[in-house]
């Protein structure tokens, strides 16, 4: 049979000289003699298949590995996988407990991908196919039979858990694998976009962040979402720009950006909502009792909130005062309950800042005017004052967290406005191309650092260290800038042996609430129709958590200020 196959090819072997060829199983013609194997395939005309078409096959491995240009097979999940491994890693660097990567962070994902049919199950038949050839035209003659589900194979031992993303589960099985898409990189990226898994949840970069913060939450570690996305942002997670993370042999192309490539800041609603679904979708159990002695307690983070905002340490009686009167501070209050719709889902960093503002409105009102009496009342006495600790003025305050405020949010905008959205990395597809990228991007920064360095520009500050506190103040200091010890008995007088606040009113955060389920809030907030005052201590915190100040106060300030406990 190889006698008839090899006929025709006359070529002598470039090694021993010698004419005596026979045929590979994958049509190449290989060297009786030496055994040296060509890169010369076989054309022959396949009658079974189509009458009068002529068919070349081609080796296997060669093939794959020319379409790649020497990358290896990888599906979408395997990405998203690798990049949760690296935010998981960076977490665990910034001091969160190893448990959460390999066994928390580790099983959600593993039952996302069952639920999802991705892994640990038995994908529909043909559905591997489908992914494999969409956007492929070629046809190969000599198709083997079917093999099992790619991701079927994934069913590994518990024990063999941690998120590895060695790249190599995919290209070890499937032969139709061989028909990667020419859309992507990436075996299934077109197939990914193009088909509808809503019902599915599809998974997307900001989800990365809400699997990271439900695995906090789960070990109720003491960082909060907006921690979670200062973090991202300052670069010590990574998320933009993560694919220069991925190996080599992973290439990316065409759709593949359009999944992994992030062009806008995290945004702290979408997080936390995509967090909620997953943990319905997964069907989590109740999650661990948020208790007094945990982090995310109000009482325990209005603590962080009032060091930050450089507040009287006395005003920490208060918000657990008003926590206590209106029931929010109870275990089954705060704890997480996926798809218990009767309870209302907390924020707790955000619940923390508005039970602090309804503190300083039951103290000082914040309609700008009280506000400021008190505060000449203050200084009058401080003036009197000659034992103990300062009062508190709330003029001075302001004075001071303006300032340092106004220059934080300007240091906040630059960096933002000067943000290089392109990787470090460059992308490259070709190894042919690698170089002459690579050597633009060098040029490019050379002249960037030249020209930077003429024009007296200020370079790039380095990443700054992590620190759970954005603001800090120092009781050292000889200022008097920092009002953690001073005291609200300027402000307070005593009734029937407690100190209450002078003032006998409280002004409701809205005129009229709306309807939640048809507009999505409770109420809208509008800058002008609220004091500046308000405004201000609204700023001060949406800037805490970097959300909208609108934020706090819809989805917070209403309920709290509307709760009748809080008045009596």
């Amino acid at each position: 049979m190889d006698e008839e196959a090899t006929r025709d090819f006359n070529e002598r072997c470039a090694q021993c000289s010698e004419v005596n060829w026979g045929l590979t199983d994958g049509g190449r013609f290989y060297c009786r003699s030496c055994h040296n194997v060509t890169e010369r395939t076989r054309e022959v005309v396949n009658t079974d298949f189509i009458s009068n078409t002529r068919v070349q096959t081609i080796s296997k491995v060669l093939r794959k590995q020319e379409k790649n240009d020497g990358g290896s097979e990888w599906y979408v999940c395997e990405g998203f996988q690798l990049v949760l491994k690296k935010q998981a890693e960076a977490l665990e660097a910034l001091g969160v407990c190893p448990q959460m990567k390999d066994e928390i962070l580790c099983n959600f994902w593993r039952c996302y991908l069952q639920k999802s049919k991705q892994a640990y199950c038995n994908r529909p038949a043909g559905e591997t196919v489908k992914a494999l050839s969409v956007c492929d035209s070629s046809t190969d003659a000599d198709s083997e039979p079917e093999r099992p589900s790619l991701l079927h194979m994934l069913s590994v031992s518990e024990s063999e858990g941690d998120l590895q993303t060695d790249c190599s589960f995919a290209s070890s099985t499937s032969k139709v694998s061989e028909s990667t898409s020419l859309c992507s990189g990436s075996v299934d990226g077109s197939l990914y976009l193009m088909k509808n898994q809503k019902e599915k949840l599809r998974m997307t970069m900001p989800m990365t962040l809400s699997f990271c913060y439900m695995a906090l939450l789960w070990l109720r570690e003491p960082m909060t979402l907006s921690d979670l996305l200062r973090f991202v942002v300052e670069g010590h997670i990574p998320y933009l720009n993560v694919f220069q993370h991925f190996p080599e042999k992973m290439k990316l192309c065409g759709l593949d950006l359009k999944i992994f490539c992030v062009e806008s800041w995290p945004v702290y609603e979408e997080v936390y909502n995509k967090m909620l679904e997953l943990a319905v979708f997964l069907d989590l159990p109740r999650f661990p009792d948020i208790t007094d002695s945990c982090f995310l307690h109000p009482d325990m983070l209005c603590i962080k909130y009032l060091m930050e905002a450089n507040l009287p340490d006395e005003l920490h009686n208060w918000t657990c005062r008003v926590v206590k009167k209106i029931c929010i501070g109870e275990v089954d209050f705060l704890t997480l309950v996926p798809g218990n719709k009767s309870t209302r889902k907390v924020k707790y960093d955000v619940l923390a800042a508005a039970v602090i503002v309804v503190v300083l409105k039951l103290l000082f009102l914040l309609d700008d005017h009280y506000e400021w009496l008190l505060s000449e009342f203050a200084e009058e006495r401080n003036k009197n004052n000659k034992e103990g600790g300062p009062y508190f003025e709330f003029k001075k305050w302001y004075k001071v967290i303006k300032c340092s405020l106004d220059v934080e949010q300007k240091k906040l905008d630059e960096e933002r406005a000067k943000y290089l959205w392109r990787c470090e990395k460059p992308l490259s597809y070709s190894a042919k191309k690698k170089s002459k990228v690579l050597k633009r991007r060098r040029m490019v920064v050379n002249l960037q650092n030249q020209f930077g360095k003429l024009s007296g520009s200020v370079q790039p500050a380095e990443k700054p260290n992590p620190s759970s506190f954005q603001l800090s103040w120092s009781e050292e200091n000889t200022d008097g800038s920092c009002f953690h010890g001073h005291s609200l008995k300027g402000i307070l007088q005593e009734k029937c042996g407690l100190l209450t606040a002078m003032n006998p009113d409280y002004w409701l955060c809205t005129v009229k609430l709306c309807t939640e389920k048809l507009c999505g809030h409770l109420a809208h907030y509008r800058e002008v129709d609220f004091p500046q005052s308000y405004h201000f201590v609204l700023r001060l915190f949406s800037f805490l958590l970097r959300i909208q100040p609108s934020y706090i106060h819809d989805e917070w300030l209403c309920p709290l200020a509307a709760d009748p406990a809080i008045a009596s």
